[in-house]
């Protein structure tokens, strides 16, 4: 089996609040142990990451732990950039193996052509946040953020995160859907699956060539999806309360 999943935001809520959506997400990765060949993180994994030379978050570890678990166990992982989690420098790469990967990716998995993206960046209406992402990414902006104390800077990444994370969710996209928009174009340059998140809305469309997947969010509704080789299905998961 093939899983997708994105969205959890790791470290957005108090520890204590935060902790329940953790511990689901771990129970998620424990249970498709047993039959999972391949993992696709598609981005906000973890709502906000920035990495020193020798400090990570530290409420992030036993989720770390976890996804150390499953590569000892021979599970492949492929982690995609969010608009989140963009901090990431070489720490995956070097604990886990794990490539941090900046862009969308095509995969041909088992004879099906995938094409996977957080999808930030492709609704409509959607300037400002374009242009808040090129200056969060900017060499520049990180080179001069990574002198701070990890302490304020890890502090000052979960105001913004939680600042981006409102202006997603008050956001009037209009009526027209740019992610689904997007997804229908791919299918006709001859894609079957189209994977997405970002728009933190769960849903599964069926075009005429191909299905388009967005994963949705695990503050409410968490889903994730999974391909058997042939079909590709949206699952909600019955977290724990």
């Amino acid at each position: 089996m093939i899983y997708f999943v994105s969205d959890i935001h790791l470290g957005f809520h108090l520890r204590e609040q935060d902790k329940k959506r953790e511990n689901n997400f771990i129970d998620f990765l424990e249970n498709i142990r047993t039959d999972c060949k391949e993992l696709f993180l598609l981005g906000d994994i973890f709502d906000y990451w920035f990495e020193y030379k020798t400090v990570i978050p530290a409420p992030f570890y036993r989720t770390l732990a976890k996804i150390s678990e499953l590569i000892d166990d021979g599970i492949k992982i492929e982690y995609l950039m969010g608009n989140h989690d963009f901090g990431h420098k070489d720490f995956f790469k070097n604990e886990f193996g794990i490539d941090i990967i900046k862009t969308d990716i095509e995969r041909t998995l088992n004879g099906k052509r995938f094409y996977l993206s957080h999808g930030d960046g492709k609704a409509y209406n959607d300037k400002p946040y374009l242009m808040l992402r090129a200056i969060l990414r900017n060499r520049v902006c990180q080179k001069i953020y990574s002198f701070l104390h990890p302490d304020c800077g890890i502090s000052m990444a979960l105001g913004t995160s939680r600042k981006s994370r409102k202006y997603t969710d008050n956001k009037n996209y209009g009526a027209k859907d740019g992610l689904k928009d997007f997804a229908e174009k791919k299918i006709s340059e001859g894609f079957d699956f189209v994977i997405m998140g970002h728009r933190h809305l769960a849903e599964t469309v069926h075009f005429s060539k191909g299905i388009y997947i967005n994963l949705g969010e695990w503050f409410q509704n968490p889903h994730y999806a999974k391909f058997d080789g042939e079909n590709l299905e949206l699952i909600p998961y019955n977290a724990k309360s």
